[in-house]
């Protein structure tokens, strides 16, 4: 399926690794140029030249930290007229008390989940209204739709802004900029298979043992953790030609461990 967005350009924030990184491979597919940032800039060259070699399109790395004002602007120097933006960053640490929560702590999650996109995009869509396309996905967590004290730092900054994105999305929509919010729930990032690893080797047996424990302790009815390449995709169709009529969404994609009726 042509998505139709070949040809077009796209920011994707923080997209080194996990459910960024797949979404951007997943863009970079559709032959959409792609300029991905993130701090660790060893592994984000690694993850530009994987994408490179894979899809043959063209990819550029952007050492950044979209946190920050120097990082934004240096990926906006990079790609000056995106006509797609992807916007994620490593979760923050769960926390067992939120007693625990210390005012810097809120301040970081603040600036990195809520401020940074908010920038971005700030900086953006005129332009892409200007041209006549946008596309804008937050990637943000279920913890933001569905509150738990472990996502904390988490969910809140990120609820605040599903809340900016779809009143920013009505404002932007006439103008074919379409704003919308993937909410993953259990993926298997690289983190968490080293996770998986770890415990095997900790407490014994196998990686799959470990991975079905977790599984059946969360009662995800899919029966397994997602895998990212399939976020990428449903990334992918969020940034193409057929989103048009999609407008302030946040789409739940948990295997079904969550559900709203509306």
């Amino acid at each position: 399926m042509d998505l139709g967005i070949a040809g077009r350009k796209a920011i994707c924030a923080g997209a080194s690794r996990g459910m960024g990184l797949a979404s951007a491979r997943a863009l970079s597919r559709e032959g959409v140029e792609v300029f991905i940032s993130a701090r660790g800039e060893e592994r984000l060259k690694s993850a530009v030249a994987d994408i490179a070699a894979e899809t043959g399109g063209k990819v550029t790395a952007v050492p950044a930290d979209h946190s920050t004002p120097e990082g934004r602007a240096a990926l906006l120097a990079a790609c000056p007229e995106p006509d797609i933006l992807v916007i994620t960053c490593s979760p923050p640490k769960t926390t067992d008390d939120f007693r625990d929560i210390s005012v810097e702590d809120w301040q970081g999650s603040i600036a990195t989940t809520m401020v940074a996109p908010i920038e971005l995009m700030r900086a953006t869509v005129d332009g892409m209204a200007a041209r006549g396309f946008g596309r804008v996905v937050n990637i943000a967590t279920v913890a933001a739709k569905f509150p738990s004290v472990p996502r904390l730092l988490s969910g809140p900054a990120r609820s605040a802004l599903v809340n900016y994105s779809v009143s920013v999305s009505k404002a932007m929509a006439k103008d074919n900029v379409i704003i919308n919010t993937l909410l993953p729930g259990m993926f298997e990032t690289e983190n968490m298979t080293a996770r998986f690893e770890a415990d095997a080797a900790a407490k014994g047996g196998t990686v799959e043992e470990q991975r079905r424990k977790v599984v059946s302790r969360f009662g995800v009815p899919r029966g397994r953790f997602g895998n990212p390449e399939e976020f990428g995709a449903w990334c992918a169709m969020f940034c193409s030609q057929y989103a048009e009529y999609v407008v302030g969404q946040s789409l739940v994609l948990d295997g079904g461990l969550i559900n709203g009726l509306f």
